[in-house]
């Protein structure tokens, strides 16, 4: 039987934005249950508690958003005994070392270059997109593993934000979860001790400088706009979420209700 644990996201202090789903409501007046799907940043630095915590939760699988440039950064996964870890990278590593590269490396002038004037918000507007539009396999893969199999379940990327963030989107939305809703849990990333800790390396030039965490902060916030942009694409490319879940993703009425049954109170 599924244990119906409450988030105690405190408990934590290797993993960043954990939490827990359970109590989201749906359309038709039912609300995730506690204790089968959770969201997280990456586990690579867990310490022994969080591992100790993250094992009681009785995880079937771990779903790990990252690409190898991601977990060349900042580690694997620590290994949590009996617990499925599956790798669904949702991002090139090419870009995915461009982009760790310009964080970790980028002078003022190659920041200001890439990122300023509203160009890393829509860098950002554009990855929601292109992640609908294209990663429709990879969001099928997952949701169908939930609905056969695969709960309760963690998913996570780096920060927990984006790749993670658009996937547990994807998955509200199959569960019958409102928009405002997805919205209200999305936005719950930018809280301080849920946020990213972005590193400059001590030898980059003007390396913690104010105006380079500055220009870097889009990139690392959770914003409304990402994520309208990932419902726009929905809607523009499918009509609506029901057939782009059907066609896009597979997602048969039958399916769809047995994710509902193990996800659902």
């Amino acid at each position: 039987m599924t244990q119906q644990i409450p988030s105690t996201e405190p408990e934590l202090t290797g993993v960043r934005n954990f939490r827990d789903l359970g109590g989201l409501p749906t359309a038709d007046g039912r609300r995730i249950r506690h204790g089968v799907l959770f969201r997280s940043g990456h586990l690579a630095r867990a310490t022994a508690r969080d591992s100790r915590y993250l094992d009681s939760l009785g995880l079937h699988t771990v779903f790990d958003f990252r690409n190898d440039a991601d977990r060349a950064l900042d580690g694997h996964d620590v290994e949590l005994p009996g617990v499925r870890q599956v790798n669904i990278p949702l991002s090139d590593p090419a870009d995915g070392a461009a982009f760790w590269h310009m964080v970790r490396n980028g002078d003022l002038t190659e920041l200001r270059a890439l990122l300023a004037g509203g160009r890393a918000v829509d860098q950002m507007v554009t990855s929601y997109r292109v992640m609908i539009e294209q990663r429709t396999a990879e969001h099928a893969r997952v949701l169908h593993a939930l609905a056969e199999d695969s709960v309760p379940a963690l998913l996570h990327c780096a920060a927990g934000k984006d790749r993670a963030g658009l996937t547990v989107a994807v998955a509200l939305l199959a569960l019958g979860v409102e928009r405002s809703a997805i919205e209200e849990d999305y936005l719950k990333s930018n809280a301080a001790h849920r946020r990213y800790r972005v590193r400059r390396d001590t030898d980059a030039v003007d390396g913690s400088a104010p105006e380079a965490m500055e220009l870097l902060r889009p990139l690392f916030d959770a914003r409304v706009e990402y994520l309208a942009a990932a419902f726009e694409t929905i809607d523009r490319c499918w009509g609506d979420t029901d057939t782009y879940l059907r066609r896009a993703l597979g997602l048969t009425p039958g399916l769809r209700e047995r994710l509902r049954g193990r996800l659902l109170d």
